[in-house]
């Protein structure tokens, strides 16, 4: 069985194994973390998976009025102590910008620790910072410094398509994106247009781009002469999303959306063949063969005579006479001999 949490509010979601917990949508409930359990909410109740799912953590209970307690004041905490970092910040005069408060409480090593992440266009001097911000909130510092993209996980928004980040909610790793991914999918090349709310490539870019790739391969390319269910033509654009391609008619100069099965080779090659699959090759038939020798081999069959039935009621009158007439036939060709021998 898996289950999803959250630590905030339409935050990104963790799964975890319950266990022998049941908990219902909008329990709290302990997570276990490198710091020990926190607290987080359960968003999708225990469910069975088709799939075997392995190497989740356990759930590691229900949250009880203690642990919810501490939650409100570790809260708290990271509130005030984001305030009392961007003051600091500030008297300092460092190009400095505070992106997350994380607050622990429950480690064996350190009684309270206090980490801050910030991000910055350099490196950044902060040992005075740190001295400063330890005096201040009687806890042990730590300063991360975060890229664009993890800024913007951390601090969640709007993309462009009107929904949630999806580095916010359910990406967990950041895939490299390039600028030929946008030229494969025939997007424009302009920044603000491509870009997320981190200024980076988007990283949905990569959601589709295997798709677009396996159409081009296989797809004519542009100004290719085609032959389509309505004519020949050329093609002249592509629509992926619904696997067809732009033709313009050669006979009446009109363009007309034909599936990529009707123009490509291998759906032609496919008709014409009479195959099973439209990419097999054309079925070539093979010429008999010829044996090299005449000598009909021991296992073949020789056909037998046609067998005529032997007739017993023959009758032996007719089988005296036929003896009979054979040798008057032979006498009358004698005698014939004779005479043309005579004249």
């Amino acid at each position: 069985m898996v289950m999803a949490v959250s630590f905030e509010r339409y935050g990104r979601l963790y799964y975890l194994d319950p266990g022998e917990f049941r908990p219902r949508v909008g329990d709290k409930v302990l997570v276990p973390t490198d710091d020990g359990p926190e607290v987080a909410e359960c968003v999708w109740a225990p469910q069975y998976v088709t799939e075997e799912v392995g190497g989740l953590p356990a759930c590691a209970g229900i949250a009880t009025a203690q642990d919810l307690e501490r939650d409100e004041q570790n809260r708290q905490r990271r509130a005030d102590a984001r305030l009392i970092a961007k003051r600091t910040i500030r008297q300092h005069g460092l190009p400095m910008k505070v992106v997350g408060i994380d607050f622990v409480d429950r480690r064996p090593d350190i009684d309270q620790l206090v980490i801050v992440y910030f991000s910055a266009p350099h490196r950044v001097d902060f040992r005075e910072l740190v001295r400063d911000l330890a005096r201040a909130l009687r806890a042990r510092i730590e300063l991360r410094q975060v890229g664009a993209r993890d800024e913007a996980r951390l601090q969640g928004g709007i993309g462009p398509c009107g929904r949630d980040l999806c580095c916010a909610t359910f990406l967990k790793d950041f895939e490299p994106v390039s600028v030929r991914m946008a030229k494969d999918q025939d997007l424009p090349l302009n920044p603000l247009k491509i870009s997320g709310a981190c200024g980076r490539l988007m990283c949905c870019l990569k959601y589709e781009h295997p798709l677009y790739q396996e159409f081009n391969a296989n797809a004519p390319a542009l100004g290719t002469a085609v032959e389509t269910p309505a004519g020949d033509g050329v093609v002249v654009g592509h629509n992926v999303p619904s696997d067809t391609v732009v033709v313009r008619l050669a006979a009446s100069g009109r363009r007309c959306a034909c599936s990529r099965a009707d123009v490509c080779s291998p759906r032609q090659q496919y008709e014409a063949s009479g195959t099973t699959t439209p990419d097999a090759p054309p079925v070539v038939p093979e010429p008999p063969v010829v044996p090299e020798t005449s000598e009909m081999p021991e296992t073949s069959e020789v056909p037998e005579p046609p067998v005529v039935p032997e007739t017993s009621e023959v009758p032996e009158e007719t089988r005296e006479e036929r003896r009979a007439r054979k040798p008057r036939r032979r006498r009358r060709l004698h005698h014939e001999d004779e005479g043309d021998t005579a004249q």
